[in-house]
């Protein structure tokens, strides 16, 4: 092996014993989010939000480019060009431990450490307690009056939904920045977020928002519902500042979002909260809860639930490369591995435990 390689090699080794570490307490996580994980992810993001797109989708695209053409290209090579195999296969292995070494130390550093961290709850809600049906009804209520309220208040198109009136960025960064003002982590800079030029296929994944550790972007789907945007976009936020969780960047999407001085941030921050909240609900089977239904709006109505304007996946079927149905399937799959290789014992359906933390909140 060349020193170049051992070099990589030796990197590539140093961030499996990082993971290692982080999974035998909370302790290193801690520390590393406390006092280091700043100096390395706002340089970063800075440096990737230069840049008027999405780095993270672009190097996607690389990699993907790289398996589809440069893989049987390194084959060609070896087979007929047969004075230059060793020099092509050093070629290949320096690339392919480059590409390595990038995604192990990117996520690394700005991803699987967080995982390991002290549970947010556990962080700021010490005290709290197992909850009951008669709490999760009242946090219902409570949820579906404000958005009753909220609903009255912002403006709406030609079929009764939300439209986005308020300006977004700097009402998300607002937001953030005084949510900080109770959670701490949360302070410091924000880049701008990005749209994913291929919204579509974020669309076919049922995807609103993503974030890129290998670039520390927050990305969101640009053809989503407009109620999805405040929430969304805090929600990614969340995650630049080390709230791996799902369940946390939810709660914390919620806090940001309710808290700011955008009516249109607040409404959706709640009405998010109330989706979870309803099928929780319904999950328990919880009847005393299911009279509240009837007080729900009209206009709140029209805004649940509403992930993409309707018929989009229809009226843009000459974008599919891979059926929705595949793409559904793999996403899903593809996520709940994720969550489930760093720990998060309940994969996917972890999402959902943002209503715990509410609970823990108001209760």
């Amino acid at each position: 092996m060349k020193k170049r390689h051992l070099i990589l090699a030796v990197i590539c080794l140093i961030m499996v014993l990082l993971n290692i570490t982080a999974r035998l307490g909370t302790a290193f996580p801690d520390f590393y989010l406390k006092y280091i994980f700043h100096y390395i992810s706002v340089p970063f993001s800075f440096i990737t939000g230069l840049v008027p797109f999405s780095v993270g989708e672009f190097l996607i695209y690389c990699g993907i480019a790289l398996v589809v053409i440069g893989i049987p290209l390194l084959v060609l090579l070896v087979i007929f060009r047969k004075n230059s195999r060793r020099k092509i296969c050093s070629i290949g292995a320096s690339a392919a431990l480059w590409v390595a070494a990038f995604v192990v130390t990117t996520e690394t550093l700005n991803c699987f450490i967080m995982y390991q961290c002290t549970k947010f709850s556990d962080r700021y809600f010490p005290d709290t307690h197992e909850h009951t049906d008669e709490e999760l009804t009242e946090l219902y209520a409570l949820l579906i009056d404000k958005c009753n309220e909220l609903s009255l208040q912002v403006s709406r198109d030609e079929n009764g939904q939300f439209v986005l009136t308020d300006e977004l960025i700097g009402n998300a960064k607002a937001a953030m920045k005084k949510a900080a003002e109770d959670y701490s982590v949360l302070s410091g800079y924000y880049p701008d977020p990005k749209p994913i030029f291929y919204s579509y296929y974020m669309a076919q994944s049922d995807l609103l928002g993503i974030f890129f550790p290998f670039s520390m972007e927050a990305n969101y789907n640009a053809d989503m519902c407009d109620i999805n945007f405040p929430n969304t976009i805090c929600h990614e936020y969340s995650h630049l500042k080390g709230i791996i969780q799902e369940d946390e960047a939810n709660f914390i999407a919620f806090i940001a979002t309710t808290g700011s001085d955008s009516i249109d941030f607040r409404y959706s921050g709640y009405i998010n909260a109330l989706e979870y909240v309803q099928n929780q609900i319904y999950e328990n089977n919880v009847e005393q809860a299911f009279s509240l239904d009837e007080k729900i709006e009209y206009a709140v109505v029209c805004d649940l639930f509403r992930f993409m304007p309707e018929n989009y996946i229809e009226e843009n079927d000459d974008k599919e490369i891979i059926s929705t149905e595949t793409v559904e399937v793999f996403s899903d799959a593809a996520t709940d591995t994720s969550l489930k290789i760093n720990g998060v014992e309940d994969g996917i359906k972890s999402y959902s435990r943002m209503v715990n933390l509410l609970l823990d909140y108001y209760f």
